[in-house]
């Protein structure tokens, strides 16, 4: 479970911002150490080969004034909640004599009862439905009550049940929270004189079918679950600055690249907000009204706060709303280029291609999308590969031909789609503490008001080694 290394690269100062982060080298050391000791041990690999988020945290052990390093999984694997080598649960649900499995053998009789009767037929419908209500009832007190029995601590010395803390938010918590790496890992820390310095979360196994992970790879914790409980499990250590919240990058600005009376085609840099959104950043919107001192300009479209490239905005309200229905319409056309992270071991895509995957919203992880085939809305791309670079990257030109939110993202890194994460993309699973390399390079659109097709293009940086 520790780790000692005798030569650590630097102590942070602040402890890892678990919702966006670029993990320390030691973390990606430690993570690396831990790969290697699941894959030469044959019940570790395939306890775990079908895929796991991992976690590991350096702490400081106050009573040997060193420095170790702390494992944990999420969840369970092959029906264990404890493994030698990794922190134990918060609470441990798979204890055989526990109330939990007590009440859920109840739940599973009237699951039964109910098949039973439904397969008899006839004119029980109100005996099923009393049964129904009866499972429905039990299952919201289990619930209550597992939350109720994850007790967790802060670095204030505090401490709160897991149902507590999101009852203080007018929240119920989704079933699995407390079951995650990191409140696993701050929870064992503080229970046992240790003090937190650093964490991550990455990936073993194979990549899941839905959410887009790849071995080796960190991802930040997930805002539905881990959101208000690390919130209320971080107090009282000295946090990393959300990067998010962070001022934008002095030295890079817009350029118009166009303006008239009805519309200004801008290229906006990487980091900027396009829109007000709920950081303090000012956005790319307020820095136009501000600098052409014009309070009428409107946003018709977005592109990520990391993504660099063309942007079109409206100056009167007839401009919006044309340029706006264009958008709807599908009757513009956007050209974008990407440079997507190396991946030894995977073919390179052919030349020129087709993705179609569908996409929804991970509903506990916003803004993290997912691939999903039967709730999800098609989202198709066309790509073109650019060039093959000496370490193994990637550069490509997209066409989106429909516009769903993180959609080259997404498509660039589920193993179904060109399974690379763009560089620079920590949301999706590239580590790298680059920008994001994503950038819109062209946009075509009729000008609202004399009716002529025109096209704006902006190079991007990053293929000029910037």
């Amino acid at each position: 479970m520790l780790t000692d290394y005798k030569q650590i690269h630097k102590i942070p100062n602040r402890f890892t911002f678990p919702f966006c982060y670029v993990p320390l080298p030691e973390i990606e050391r430690a993570s690396q150490e831990l790969i290697d000791r699941i894959n030469t041990s044959a019940d570790l690999k395939s306890l775990f080969s079908e895929g796991k988020m991992m976690g590991v945290l350096m702490v400081e052990e106050k009573s040997k004034a060193g420095i170790s390093f702390l494992y944990a999984f999420s969840g369970s694997v092959g029906g264990k909640s404890r493994i030698d080598g990794f922190v134990p649960p918060i609470f441990d649900l798979l204890e055989p004599q526990g109330y939990y499995k007590h009440e859920e053998a109840e739940i599973s009789a009237l699951n039964a009862e109910i098949k039973n009767l439904e397969e008899k037929g006839g004119d029980i419908h109100e005996e099923i439905a009393a049964l129904k209500a009866e499972r429905k009832r039990k299952s919201i007190c289990l619930q209550e009550w597992i939350f109720k029995q994850y007790i967790v601590h802060n670095a204030q010395g505090e401490s709160s049940s897991i149902w507590a803390i999101f009852q203080e938010r007018g929240l119920i918590p989704p079933g699995g929270t407390g079951d995650c790496a990191a409140p696993k890992l701050l929870e064992y820390a503080y229970t046992h004189g240790m003090k937190p310095l650093a964490m991550g979360e990455f990936w073993y196994g194979a990549s899941p079918y839905k959410e887009i992970r790849h071995q080796g790879s960190f991802y930040p914790s997930c805002m539905g679950k881990c959101g208000p409980l690390l919130s209320f499990m971080t107090q009282g250590l000295e946090m990393e600055a959300n990067p998010l919240d962070e001022d934008q990058d002095t030295e890079a600005d817009y350029t118009i690249l166009y303006k008239d009376s009805s519309i200004i085609v801008v290229s906006k840099p990487s980091g900027m907000l396009a829109v007000p959104g709920k950081s303090l950043k000012v956005s790319l919107l307020e820095r136009l009204r501000k600098d052409l001192d014009d309070k009428g300009i409107e946003s018709c479209h977005r592109l990520d706060m990391d993504t660099s490239g063309v942007m079109v905005f409206a100056r009167n309200p007839a401009a919006k709303a044309e340029i706006s229905r264009q958008f709807e319409q599908r009757e513009t056309s956007k050209t974008y280029i990407a440079r997507l992270s190396a991946a030894p071991g995977l073919a390179l895509p052919p030349e020129r291609g087709r993705i179609i995957l569908p996409i929804a919203a991970d509903y506990y992880d916003r803004p993290r999308q997912m691939v999903d085939f039967e709730n999800g809305k098609q989202a198709v791309s066309d790509y073109e590969v650019l060039s093959v670079n000496d370490d193994g990257s990637i550069d490509i030109r997209f066409t989106p031909l429909t516009g769903r939110t993180h959609q080259l993202r997404v498509h660039s890194a589920h193993p179904q789609g060109l399974g690379r994460p763009i560089v620079g993309d920590r949301l999706y699973g590239s580590s790298g503490g680059e920008r994001l390399h994503l950038h819109a390079e062209s946009l075509t659109f009729t000008h609202p008001e004399n009716g002529k097709r025109l096209t704006f293009r902006a190079e991007a940086d990053f293929l000029f080694g910037k």
